[in-house]
Order: structure tokens, then sequence, then C-alpha cells
């Protein structure tokens, strides 16, 4: 557990997607490596001839055109892929992250990054999909699969530009999950020294206002300047509207279990904080 992951693909936010891999090893001192994933190539087509017209050496000619194809197709793609590694290197090193790997492989993201997973401290992923739709929105397929299938905290990168965080939100709901999540931010050196919003969405009562003052007075004993704040209304509405307030901000959150909060995030069926904010999202496990 000693690597920043920066999964690239040289898509839009593939810069963004780097300089927070940047930012964040440099934070946590540790290695970078950048992961670049190819898919690997579909099956040829069926070119069977059932009615006779087509000869059996006019079939074998066709198929060794289609297996040239793919191999042309691969090798373009390999070689894509290296440069795509190496541009990310040198932008990368510029940012100041040392050391810095590469690495090229083939298959599905999800698989490369549950290998990578027990050398990992934090995946940096980019988010891509944007609905046409302004009511609704599906997490990128990849970034949902990633944060479901690993054990790790994942960084999304939800702009193509990098903004180094000024500060961040915790979205929190005084659940087990949001508490293991202020834990988790108070022992890491990611965000230290970064001033800290504990965000409650939900009725003002005294239960909330203890929770809160509970996970605000862990962070102040860990050195974080934090303050904490009851939205009334639902997560959907009530934290969008804070985070567009926060400008260089960084929303981090706990991954899963049952709180509305957490479904707003990482649900596939509702309307979710990335469509709303071009706040990058930090999300623990």
């Amino acid at each position: 557990m000693n690597k920043v992951y920066a999964c690239i693909d040289g898509l839009a936010r593939t810069g963004a997607v780097i300089d927070w891999a940047a930012w964040s090893a440099r934070r946590l001192a540790v290695p970078l490596e950048l992961l670049h994933v190819l898919p690997r190539p579909p099956e040829l087509p069926h070119v069977g001839d059932d009615t006779g017209a087509m000869g059996l050496g006019a079939q074998e000619v066709l198929l060794q055109q289609l297996s040239a194809l793919d191999e042309q197709r691969a090798k373009i793609a390999q070689d894509a892929g290296h440069r795509i590694l190496h541009s990310a290197r040198e932008r990368a090193s510029a940012a100041g992250a040392a050391p810095v790997g590469t690495h090229l492989r083939h298959g599905e993201l999800v698989d490369t990054v549950l290998d990578a997973e027990p050398d990992a401290r934090l995946f940096v992923l980019g988010e891509h999909f944007r609905a046409r739709t302004p009511q609704k929105l599906h997490l990128d397929h990849h970034v949902e699969r990633v944060i479901r299938a690993i054990q790790r905290p994942v960084l999304v990168a939800t702009a193509e530009q990098f903004r180094a965080p000024e500060r961040f939100v915790i979205a929190f709901d005084g659940s087990a999950t949001a508490r293991e999540a202020v834990r988790m931010v108070a022992a890491s050196p990611l965000l230290r020294g970064l001033p800290a919003l504990l965000a409650l969405a939900g009725n003002d009562t005294p239960a909330a206002r203890q929770a809160l003052d509970e996970a605000r007075l862990l962070l102040h004993g860990a050195g974080f300047a934090a303050e904490t704040t009851v939205l009334p209304g639902e997560p959907e509405q009530a934290l969008p509207a804070l985070l567009k307030t926060q400008g260089a901000a960084l929303l981090v959150m706990g991954a899963y279990g049952h709180s509305r909060a957490r479904h707003l995030i990482v649900g596939s069926t509702t309307t979710t904080l990335l469509r709303l904010s071009e706040i990058p999202v930090l999300v623990l496990r």
C-alpha cells in the first residue's frame, strides 16, 4: 500500500488525472504509477458461407485479411498507448512526482486495478460520461465498477482542468461509514493542512449535532481546522448547492452503505453530484 495509481486513457480528463495523481503522490510521499489499459481485441466475425457461393479459398483469404487488420489495429493501439504513457510521465515529472513508473496492460480496467490493489494506496480515475438530459446521470461504468470492486480509496477527477484544493468538504451522515471516512482523513497526510467542512444534509437534531461535533473534534485532534454545518433538505439538492460555493475544493465521502448521501455518489440510477459539480470526489474505503 505505498503507491498512487493513475488510470489514464488519453481522453479529455487525462491531464487532470495525471495532475491529481501527481499532487496526491507528493502529499503522500509515495511513488506514482501511470496505468494505461488496452481493451482486448474483438473476436473475428463469422465469415462462413451457408449458400456455397463463396469458395473455401475466398473465405480463407477474407479471414487472413481480417486477421491482418486486427494485427495492424493492435499495433496502432500499442504505439498510441506508449505515446500516452510517455507524455503522461513527462507531465507527472514536471508536476514534481518522483519516481514515476508506467504500465501498459491488455484486458479489463477492473481486473488490472484488482491486480495492482495490494500495492496501491490510492487510485485516480477520470469521470467522462455526461448525460444530455439534465435530470439523469449514470456514473461512468468504469468508475463505478472500480469503486465497487476494490478496497482502496478512489479519487475521481470530474473536470478537465486540475485545481489544487484549498479546502475539502466531507459529506457526513453520522453513519459508521461516514465516521470511518473521518478517521481515515485524520490519519492520512493527503489533506493535511487544508480546512475541512463537515456537511450533514437533513434534519437539525441534537443527535446530528452531536455526531458532527464528535467528527469535528476528531479532526481537530489530528491538526485540522474543521467546521460543521447542517443543511436543511434532501442531499440531492442541499449538497450540490453547498459545493457550488466552495471554490477549489474536494468532496470526501465513504463508499456504500444505505444512506442517501452515499447513494448520491455511487448509485447507478439516480442524479449524482458528479453532474452538478466540477468538484472532484474522493471515495474512501
